[in-house]
């Protein structure tokens, strides 16, 4: 009798294992649809902070290339004098 009982609680045992794994799977499934979304919604905001980011830093290296061409116009013409007082 007591070999019958144990294969009803090995039963009664798989029964609740497999219970809990398929809730456990359910919610994972659940869990990993909603990641990529919340990814993809903080790459969205992101995004415009980084266009921002390159237009000042775009801003910032035109800035510092002018004068770079306005000094590097002038200093020829500066030179070319020194020649004609020698």
């Amino acid at each position: 009798m007591g070999q019958q009982y144990n294969k009803v609680l090995k039963r009664k045992r798989r029964k609740e294992y497999l219970r809990r794994k398929k809730a456990l799977s359910n919610s994972t499934v659940a869990l990993k649809k909603s990641k990529p979304a919340k990814k993809a919604a903080a790459k969205k905001e992101a995004a415009p902070a980084k266009k921002a980011a390159k237009k000042t830093a775009a801003k910032k290296t035109a800035a510092k290339k002018a004068p770079a061409k306005k000094a590097a116009k002038k200093a020829p013409a500066k030179k070319a004098a020194k020649k004609t007082e020698d």
